[in-house]
């Protein structure tokens, strides 16, 4: 046990070290810094002539001190510059901190800074932090495996899969090798490894497969492209030229999508029926099957909800917008944007529901009591 906490500490201490790395070789090369707003030098608002159209332009110059290296307690003077009748205005006020971008000419001399954003980073790293210290807090050691478990995830994802599918590996064939290698490490460092982790990870793996063949298939008669965004769109472009299977892309992201809650699904039959085995030693394995699916019933109509309200939650700007502009069901469900999310959501849900009779079945067989007895919890 003790290694394993071990090996997971290591391992978050390599990743995080690692991203740190990437983050300043990132800073380095676009120079984007983080800054305090010292002095609000001046702040104007002017009507400028652009197309045809009068446009109020209001200006701020900024004087800045850097935060961090190189430029750490170096003074600058930023410009912050946007219109006024758009949607997103940041106007900077004294102590606050902001990113800056700065500009150099040709033998590396800082000649212009601009304000991009507000820093936002920091606040995001409180609100992990507190979700690490209630996950400890409450779960105690099964918290410090359930960090570790996070961070070995995060880190599949963006040093795999992500680098994987950049160079042009099939990000199907990549996300369902991920997926199984993220079951097997959560269930086993979260449970041990045991019959009632063994027949989580077989149901889980068998649901999420399911969910992308279906997603597949229906994907291939609706004709989806993969680029019902912007950022899939963008992907085309990018310099390192990867020709990428922007549909193969699709399915891998709702693989993905659906491993958490049919994780949660599985690990929740299987933990149930193992502690109905050592309750009630006399159950059949019928009636084992019975109580497992009337377990999973319950689950499902919730975990089902999850996921769909998930998904309609990160479109609720669209579907506002097709509500105000009226436009018919017809126009709406033909379109690949909409048919996307509405495969990912249902297709996630059907993965689901095949989890819970594989589960099951499988506990059935391998959680009797006569089975158990001679395994170490």
């Amino acid at each position: 046990m003790r290694k394993k906490i071990m090996l997971g500490i290591l391992f978050i201490c390599i990743v995080m070290m690692d991203s740190h790395t990437f983050l300043a070789e990132e800073i380095q090369e676009n120079i984007y810094i983080r800054a305090k707003v010292i002095k609000v030098i001046e702040d104007n608002v002017e009507e400028v002539l652009t197309s045809g159209e009068d446009l109020v332009l209001r200006s701020q110059k900024l004087r800045v001190k850097g935060i961090n290296k190189p430029y750490k307690n170096m003074l600058f003077t930023a410009e912050n510059t946007f219109h006024t009748d758009s949607f997103y205005q940041y106007i900077a006020k004294e102590g606050d901190k902001v990113v800056l971008f700065l500009e150099k000419n040709e033998t590396g001399e800082i000649t212009e800074a601009y304000v991009v954003e507000p820093v936002r980073d920091t606040y995001l790293f409180y609100l992990a932090g507190l979700f690490i210290i209630l996950l400890v807090v409450i779960g105690k050691g099964k918290g410090i495996k359930a960090v570790i478990t996070l961070v070995l995830t995060i880190g599949a994802v963006l040093k795999i899969l992500l680098p994987g599918i950049l160079k042009g590996y099939n990000p199907i064939l990549l996300s369902i090798f991920i997926s199984t290698g993220i079951t097997i490490v959560t269930l086993v460092l979260v449970s041990g490894w045991n019959r009632k982790t063994t027949t989580a990870i077989i149901g889980t793996i068998i649901g999420v497969i399911m969910a992308g063949l279906i997603a597949w298939w229906i994907g291939q008669k609706t004709h989806l492209s993969g680029l019902n965004n912007a950022e899939s769109q963008m992907l085309m472009y990018i310099p390192q030229g990867t020709d990428f299977d922007l549909t193969g892309i699709l399915f891998a992201g709702i693989i993905l999508g659906a491993l958490g809650a049919v994780m949660d699904v599985s690990m929740s039959i299987a933990s149930s029926m193992y502690e109905l085995t050592k309750a009630n030693t006399r159950l059949t394995t019928k009636e084992l099957i019975q109580s497992g699916m009337n377990i999973g019933k319950d689950v499902m109509g919730t975990m089902s909800n999850t996921l769909i309200l998930a998904y309609a939650g990160g479109s609720i700007h669209v579907m506002l917008l097709f509500l105000a502009y009226k436009l018919s069901m017809i126009e709406i469900m033909n379109m690949d944007m909409i048919a996307t999310e509405v495969v990912r959501a249902i297709s996630g849900s059907i993965g689901l529901l095949f989890a819970i009779p594989v589960t099951t079945i499988v506990g059935a067989f391998l959680l009797p009591q006569n089975k158990i007895m001679n395994e170490a919890e």
